[in-house]
């Protein structure tokens, strides 16, 4: 008896496994509960598992991460890339290297300049702290700096304000189509307008100099330049003392860098460059009224020259249609 229940038994086994032994469908049982994978039999008897592949593909392995030190360099090189498009594009920092506008801007302070209006068509207003090439020789004499080569790398990209370019730092009075002046020790007018330049001119300065080498002028400035001023009055080689180059004093827009917008160094300076509200006062843009009357004039003349021409034409084609 116990010789035919074996029997059974094994041949039941047989027709579940038929052409295979089956000592082989044990373990892949056993497997398939005790591993907790996916695989499992398809109906031709093949193998498959969650990947989709058959029992002779093999797995694919992960893929495997860079080490630190390799993407260190890629890293760095993306750094530097952002870091120059910054200063080119964007805001670039400067280091103030005199006294000549305390008390707004201390020697060594550390500004912020911003490049990125410029691109849009944005022009220097008067009131705002502007930083500009060198016009026609003005910084003849000052020392020149020597850096060293780490300085002039980060220099270059923007990372330490520039050592090397002749740049200069001042405030804009006056804007092309504008008339400057002063007489006596001030106050400063634009366009007839007097200026209270207390909240920015240096403590114990006049706005205007007393001496026969600029300090008393009167200026129009052209189109397409500008008229700046040191803080520190009496102490400030500006538009004034520079009327004999080929500029006449003026700075052309062209050369202007940017616009000062934050005092970013030293912690406890820092704050924004706002423009002072005497540049705001009514009256002072009179010339822009005026020069916007010249512009619309001639528009309005051949508006009105167009107009006759006009019913001329629509008069002339009404009669050829009556013909």
């Amino acid at each position: 008896m116990g010789d035919v229940a074996v029997g059974a038994r094994s041949g039941h086994d047989g027709e579940e496994h038929r052409g295979r032994p089956v000592e082989a469908a044990d373990p892949a049982a056993d497997s398939a509960v005790t591993s907790g994978s996916d695989s499992g039999v398809t109906e031709d008897g093949t193998t498959t598992d969650a990947r989709g592949g058959g029992s002779g593909d093999s797995a694919p392995g992960a893929r495997k991460q860079r080490s630190f030190w390799k993407e260190l360099p890629i890293l760095i090189g993306i750094a530097l890339v952002l870091a120059l498009l910054i200063k080119t594009f964007l805001v670039q920092a400067f280091s103030i290297p005199s006294d000549s506008m305390q008390n707004t801007l201390q020697q060594g302070d550390r500004v912020l300049v911003d490049k990125l209006t410029p691109w849009f068509g944005s022009e220097p207003e008067r009131g705002e702290v502007v930083v500009f090439h060198d016009p026609d020789n003005w910084l003849a004499g000052e020392p020149t700096a020597n850096p060293n080569a780490v300085q002039t790398f980060l220099s270059w990209i923007g990372l330490m304000p520039s050592a090397e370019e002749k740049d200069l730092i001042k405030r804009v009075v006056g804007v092309g189509g504008d008339t400057v002046s002063c007489e006596g020790t001030g106050p400063l007018k634009v366009n007839g307008k007097a200026l209270s330049e207390s909240s920015y001119v240096y403590a114990g300065n006049t706005p205007c100099s007393q001496d026969d080498q600029g300090g008393q002028f009167t200026v129009k400035v052209p189109k397409g330049y500008i008229w700046v001023m040191g803080d520190h009055r009496q102490n400030s080689r500006d538009s004034r003392y520079n009327q004999s180059d080929r500029h006449h004093g003026m700075v052309p827009v062209d050369d202007v860098v940017g616009r000062a917008i934050v005092k970013a160094w030293p912690i406890n300076r820092w704050g924004t460059l706002p423009k002072p509200d005497t540049f705001d006062q009514a009256g002072i843009n009179d010339k822009s009224s005026a020069s916007a009357a010249l512009t619309v004039a001639p528009q309005g003349i051949a508006l009105v020259g167009a107009v006759p021409v006009a019913l001329w034409r629509r008069r002339k084609a009404a009669v050829e249609r009556t013909r």
